[in-house]
């Protein structure tokens, strides 16, 4: 049996049974440093592509990829179920936490790096602040903070490509329900409730190192985003990259890749 195959975890949280995809990474270098991935808002374990495996390789770390509820081959979301306004806040507090248990991942012992990309990189830092102790740094890469007017704009755009266009085509070669993934996030970022959601209250009780990335053109964020991290959490160090948009990872692998291996070599490991 392939130790790196995609396989499904059962975890109990956000009050009901969930069953979730996931990967490991190099698992046969099981002292190895964990990375964990957490995708975007429309991402899922095969939306990465062959990138977890290309940092892993870099950095000397394996990895765990999931795909979050409602995305990729995990429980989907049901169908008039809709996200509340703190839905980022219940997967740092519940989700991550609930998987990382079921795989008999010992967070306080391992104290894994996360990597998240997007809403991803949200819940990362949310998941730092809430679970000090459990957490060697986090790499946010074009993370929310706040609402911007330029996320709303992008993300109503989003809606009608995917109304007009071959997007849902697109997305149900990663998701097995892609009305799920897509609906889920597309309606509590474009509710008004939502305009008011923002995290920068929990920053300051970020323990880790933090290395904040975002690309000049991202089409979903300003650069405030990543300099409120660092504001608020003094020990963030900031990567901004020209030439790159929304997705770093994509747009400037090789510059994302040299950036996160040394933040993660210059991490204390557990011992």
């Amino acid at each position: 049996m392939n130790p790196d195959a995609i396989a499904c975890a059962d975890i109990h949280a956000l009050g009901r049974d969930l069953r979730l995809e996931y990967q490991w990474i190099a698992a046969a270098r099981p002292d190895a440093p964990l990375l964990v991935f957490l995708h975007e808002g429309l991402g899922s374990v095969s939306m990465w592509k062959d990138w977890p495996r290309q940092l892993c390789e870099a950095c000397g770390c394996r990895g765990l990829v999931y795909s979050r509820p409602g995305y990729g081959r995990s429980t989907p979301r049901p169908a008039q179920e809709k996200w509340p306004v703190e839905f980022m806040h219940d997967q740092a507090r519940e989700v991550l936490p609930a998987l990382l248990r079921a795989l008999d991942v010992d967070a306080r012992r391992d104290r894994p790096v996360l990597y998240g990309h997007s809403d991803g990189g949200s819940i990362a830092l949310l998941y730092a602040a809430m679970h000090p102790d459990a957490v060697a740094g986090v790499v946010a890469a074009a993370p929310h903070i706040f609402v911007e007017d330029v996320s709303v704009a992008s993300i109503a755009q989003a809606r009608r490509a995917y109304l007009e266009t071959d997007l849902p085509a697109r997305l149900g070669r990663h998701h097995a329900h892609a009305d799920s993934a897509f609906w889920g996030w597309n309606d509590i970022w474009l509710d008004p409730a939502f305009r008011a959601w923002n995290l920068e209250p929990y920053l300051s009780r970020i323990a880790c190192p933090v290395l904040a990335i975002q690309g000049l053109g991202d089409e979903y964020g300003t650069l405030a985003q990543i300099r409120g991290i660092r504001r608020l959490a003094p020990q963030t160090e900031l990567l901004e990259i020209p030439d790159c948009g929304h997705s770093p990872h994509k747009d400037q692998p090789a510059r994302v890749t040299q950036a996160v291996a040394g933040f993660v070599g210059g991490l204390e490991q557990p011992r």
